[in-house]
């Protein structure tokens, strides 16, 4: 029983983990723009095809004499790499949707997410078929009441609170962080106080892309393959994340990814079949919490006048 337990909340840490990565793009998005990106998550679920498809190039030209340098290149990359795709997105398109009504922005970002997922499919060979992902790093870190922890586990328990960390950090102490912090309070006052709203956006959006491409290159790596799909998912469960702590609250993403992550490891231990049911479950908790509580656990309410 000890076992069990103790191996369901490594499960429930490392998917928590992942969950919460996901879900601070969203926040950290609508806590600028005030826009809800529903692309985030497809956008997040390019990187391990650009992990694949940089490391496929370099063995063909360079060859396979060091595939651990080979990945942790592919992974930098690719976290590179989706950076500036988010950067790109907005300049083209999410930019100019920032004033207009939400339901359009909405619809938008989720037309952007089926462009993104048909781009991966015809673009990437045999985009159609699951993809098999390689693990980052394998093998047994240390042993807990009997049960091994994977160094998996370890590196994305570790590598979530890093980044959390310098987040929180980066928008505390860094000039950056705090015309973020600025333009998120206030995006009128922000300018008038002579922050230049543009760059806040392109580093936001960098920022949150980045941290959704570590996401989406943990989710690959956890799940052995990756699917054009994916994103679908991954966007579903990281704004449901988000809406559960909260929208624009960065604990409150991290809350909500831990809470969903919970649901879904004591559905699959404790129903039979739970597996089939665990989204279910995780769906009519994003509906109560919107019932009773819009705002999310940790949103705050914003009074507008009218």
């Amino acid at each position: 029983m000890t076992e069990l337990i103790v191996q369901q909340l490594i499960n429930w840490i490392t998917l928590g983990s992942i969950y919460a990565l996901l879900a601070i793009g969203f926040s950290l998005i609508f806590g600028i723009l005030n826009v809800i990106h529903f692309s985030h998550g497809d956008v997040s679920m390019t990187a391990p095809f650009i992990a694949l498809g940089v490391s496929q190039s370099i063995v063909i030209f360079i060859g396979a004499s060091a595939p651990g340098l080979i990945l942790i290149f592919s992974v930098i990359a690719a976290i590179l790499i989706v950076g500036l795709i988010g950067i790109l997105l907005d300049k083209i398109i999410i930019r100019r949707f920032r004033e207009a009504p939400a339901m359009m922005a909405l619809v938008a970002t989720v037309a952007l997410g089926i462009v993104v997922r048909e781009l991966i499919r015809h673009i990437y060979p045999q985009g159609s078929n699951p993809q098999a992902f390689p693990r980052l790093v394998s093998g047994t870190a240390f042993e807990a009441a009997g049960v091994s922890v994977s160094w998996f586990s370890l590196l994305v328990a570790v590598l979530t609170f890093v980044i959390v960390g310098s987040l929180f950090a980066f928008l505390r102490y860094t000039g950056l962080g705090l015309r973020i912090r600025a333009a998120s309070q206030d995006r009128v006052v922000a300018r008038l106080m002579g922050i230049r709203d543009t760059n806040v956006f392109r580093a936001t959006f960098f920022i949150a892309s980045s941290i959704g491409a570590v996401a989406g290159l943990l989710f690959a790596s956890y799940a052995g393959v990756t699917r054009f799909d994916f994103g679908v998912m991954a966007g579903l469960i990281g704004f449901s994340a988000a809406v559960i702590g909260g929208l624009g609250s960065m604990p409150g993403a991290i809350l909500g990814g831990l809470i969903i992550a919970g649901i879904e490891v004591l559905a699959q231990t404790l129903i039979a079949d739970g597996a089939s049911y665990r989204l279910v479950l995780v769906f009519l908790l994003v509906i109560v919490v919107l019932v009773l509580r819009p705002s999310g656990i940790l949103g705050r309410v914003v009074m507008e006048k009218v």
